[in-house]
C-alpha cells in the first residue's frame, strides 16, 4: 500500500522554483523565470545569494564545497566566486536545447541534462545527450538518445546514475564507472503518464521524484514500485531531503498553469513533508 503524506507550506510567492539543494543547513533553489538564486532558512525566509539573467536551474556543489548553477539560455554552468559568478563550462556549442538540471558526484564530474529543442519556440521534440563536466571544465557526451533529460542522482554508493526522461515517463539508470564513463543503459523505473521532474534519493536507495504533470511527489524504486506519495498544487517540480536529520523532503511546485508560469504568476512555493527515510548523505545503515 502506497503511504500518503500531506505537505506543509514553508514559503511562497515565487514565480517558477526548480532544483532544491539541501547544503550547510539551508535550502539553496533557483526562481527561473525570476532569474535570482536564493537560500531559505528552515522558518521560510528567504535571501538572494545572486540574480542569474539567463535563468538559474540546476545547483551542485563541488568537493571544495563551491556552488555551481547552470545557466539554462545561454547553456552555461557558472560557479559562485566571491564578488559574482565565473564560467565553469560553456556548452553552447555543444547542448541542442536549454540546460535544465544536474548532479555533482564525489569527484567533481557535473552530469548535465538539456531539453534538446527550442521547447518555448515551439520546435518538435527531438532526442538529445548528457552530457559529463570534467573538473578541469571540459565536457564530454556521456550518453546519447535521451528524451529530455532532466533530474539526476547518483545512488548505490556511487556506482549508479538515474536520470529522468521527461517525455518519455520514465527513469532510466546507469552503471557509473570509476572514471566517470556510463554504461548498461536500463529502465529503473517506468512511471506510465507521470513525467519526472527533479529527484532525490534516500539512504535506502528510494528515489524521491516530482511528476510535473500530476502535482504528485512518489517515493520509487528499482523497478517501479512507488511507496509513498505526497500531492502539491497542480505540477510537482523538484525536491529534495534535508533539515537537522535528513527528514524533511523539500517540495518545490507550483499551483497555476504553464502558462501562467510562463507569464510570470507568482504562483511557485516551497512544501515541506516529514519522511521515514533519510536522504542519502545522512547513513541508516
Amino acid at each position: 500500500m502506497v503511504k500518503e503524506h500531506r505537505p506543509t507550506l514553508l514559503a511562497d510567492d515565487f514565480v517558477f522554483l526548480e532544483a532544491p539543494r539541501w547544503h550547510q543547513n539551508q535550502l539553496w533553489v533557483s526562481d527561473v523565470f525570476d532569474r535570482k538564486l536564493y537560500v531559505i532558512d528552515r522558518d521560510g525566509s528567504r535571501t538572494v545569494v545572486r540574480d542569474l539573467p539567463h535563468r538559474p536551474c540546476g545547483i551542485g556543489f563541488l568537493p571544495d564545497g563551491s556552488a555551481v548553477v547552470i545557466s539554462m539560455r545561454d547553456r552555461k554552468i557558472m560557479k559562485l566566486v566571491k564578488g559574482g559568478l565565473a564560467l565553469h563550462a560553456d556548452l553552447a556549442q555543444l547542448a541542442t536545447g536549454d540546460l535544465n538540471d544536474m548532479v555533482v558526484d564525489k569527484q567533481g564530474r557535473i552530469y548535465v541534462g538539456n531539453f534538446g529543442y527550442d521547447f518555448h519556440g515551439g520546435a518538435p521534440k527531438a532526442l538529445t545527450d548528457l552530457h559529463r563536466v570534467d573538473p578541469d571544465g571540459s565536457v564530454h557526451v556521456a550518453a546519447s538518445g535521451l528524451e529530455f533529460p532532466n533530474g539526476a542522482v547518483i545512488i548505490d554508493g556511487g556506482r549508479t546514475l538515474v536520470v529522468a526522461e521527461t517525455w518519455a515517463c520514465r527513469l532510466t539508470a546507469f552503471d557509473l564507472a570509476p572514471n566517470g564513463d556510463l554504461s548498461n543503459r536500463r529502465v529503473y523505473a517506468d512511471l506510465g503518464h507521470r513525467e519526472p521532474d527533479g529527484l532525490c534519493a534516500d539512504a535506502l536507495d528510494g528515489i524521491w521524484v516530482g511528476c510535473f504533470n500530476t502535482g504528485e511527489f512518489v517515493r520509487v524504486l528499482d523497478g517501479g514500485e512507488i511507496t509513498d506519495r505526497a500531492v502539491c498544487g497542480q505540477h510537482a517540480v523538484a525536491c529534495q531531503l534535508g533539515g537537522a536529520d535528513g527528514r524533511t523532503l523539500f517540495c518545490s511546485a507550483y499551483a497555476g498553469t504553464v502558462e501562467e508560469h510562463l507569464a510570470g504568476k507568482r504562483f511557485a512555493g516551497i512544501y515541506t513533508v516529514e519522511v521515514e527515510t533519510p536522504g542519502i548523505a545522512f547513513s541508516v545503515r
